[in-house]
């Protein structure tokens, strides 16, 4: 085995941990890819014998690479790039071991929304500190602060996640009926059904891609959502739907002939549906890999 074989071998050792954090950052399964791919030139161009922590040296390239294309996107938004919904994560109790690593700890899409609206900095020091346990005295480094102001950048996100992203309920069964409840309102047409199993303050963001002009349509409160009560039943009764589980959490994917029309994934609380996010991006859909869902 030569020297370039046993490092390509390290390093695939830490390739499913490194996938989740660029997914968590960056919401785009492309991305993350493109951003694993860098750390590995970077370690493939070092003095790799010198690293004593390749996971932590990895990690931290990831969240450096990750930290640049966040902020390139942020600049690229003051531009007019539309809002649109991260890619979702969809597998069965069949996933392989590195797809479910992808959706642990419920990294729900109602959860990566509330991410995308972070400024990079705060959005880097939750995603290593919160979700992966690294130390503010290694992130400080990657975005040139302080470890106490990485942990301010923390706290912050951590406020403003805790108040904008409800926690779905923990039970996939409950989950599950739940959404079983909707699809049968939607199919019956029944708005007194819909309406039992939406929470008040239910919030729905489609994203239709340029089907949808000027982005993402995001509809709040149980009157506009069950208001949609006409497309939810042409989408039932037309296409062929199968539970999924998107993000860890219950989910729908719709079909026509075969051909993938949208992916639904809804975040439960207290036995109601607090958020519906769909997306129905023909282009986006396209790129999917599901799994062999």
């Amino acid at each position: 085995m030569t020297e370039h074989d046993f490092l390509a071998r390290r390093f695939e050792e830490h390739r499913t941990h490194l996938t989740a954090v660029a997914y968590r950052m960056l919401g785009s399964l492309a991305d993350a890819d493109d951003a694993v791919q860098e750390a590995w030139l970077r370690l493939a161009r070092s003095a790799a014998e010198d690293i004593d922590n390749l996971g932590g040296w990895l990690t931290t390239v990831v969240g450096r690479v990750c930290l640049d294309m966040l902020r390139s996107r942020r600049l690229r938004r003051e531009d007019h790039l539309p809002d649109h919904l991260p890619d979702p994560v969809v597998t069965d109790d069949r996933a392989d071991p590195e797809r479910q690593a992808l959706i642990a700890d419920s990294v729900s899409l109602a959860l990566l929304v509330v991410l995308e609206s972070l400024n990079p900095a705060e959005r880097l020091a939750f995603v290593l500190h919160d979700m992966f346990g690294l130390p503010f005295e290694q992130i400080a480094p990657i975005m040139d602060r302080t470890p106490a102001a990485a942990r301010k950048l923390a706290s912050r996100a951590r406020q403003r996640v805790r108040g904008a992203a409800p926690a779905p309920d923990p039970d996939p069964v409950v989950q599950r009926r739940v959404v079983d409840a909707f699809l049968a309102a939607a199919r019956g047409g029944d708005l007194t059904a819909l309406m039992a199993v939406l929470a008040p303050d239910v919030t729905l963001r489609a994203d239709g891609g340029k089907a949808l002009p000027g982005g993402m349509r995001v509809l709040r409160g149980i009157d506009a959502v069950a208001g949609q009560l006409a497309t939810f039943q042409r989408m039932a009764t037309a296409s062929t739907i199968r539970p999924a589980l998107v993000n860890g959490t219950a989910g729908l994917v719709n079909t026509i002939d075969g051909e993938l029309i949208s992916i639904m994934s809804f975040t439960v609380v207290d036995a109601r549906i607090a958020e519906i996010d769909i997306l129905s991006d023909p282009d986006r859909l396209a790129r999917l890999d599901l799994g062999g869902f």
